[in-house]
């Protein structure tokens, strides 16, 4: 049986730019602390790159967050519906009380 090759790899979609910000790190703050160059940061960000398995946990590691919560297959909800969402599930679960 013929094995298939691979030529294109899915996008990997991340919430980088919104836990770095959030941190107040740079792109070169972020890059010293995985251990990575700043540029690669950027690439990794607008999903040109997509990080390596050690890197992706390393960044899990300083964001104090599971590697799923950073990096997806999928593209992740907006921040603003994920705020909502929970803003409108409290006030129902308030009403219901």
């Amino acid at each position: 049986m013929a094995r298939t090759l691979r030529t294109e790899e899915p996008p990997v979609y991340n919430r980088l730019v919104a836990l770095r910000t959030d941190r107040g790190l740079s792109r070169r703050d972020l890059a010293d602390a995985v251990g990575a160059h700043y540029q690669t940061i950027g690439y990794i960000e607008r999903g040109e790159y997509s990080p390596s398995l050690v890197m992706a946990l390393r960044m899990a590691a300083l964001f104090e967050l599971p590697v799923e919560a950073i990096f997806s297959l999928h593209e992740f909800k907006p921040m603003s519906a994920l705020l909502t969402g929970q803003a409108l599930a409290g006030t129902q679960q308030q009403e219901d009380e």
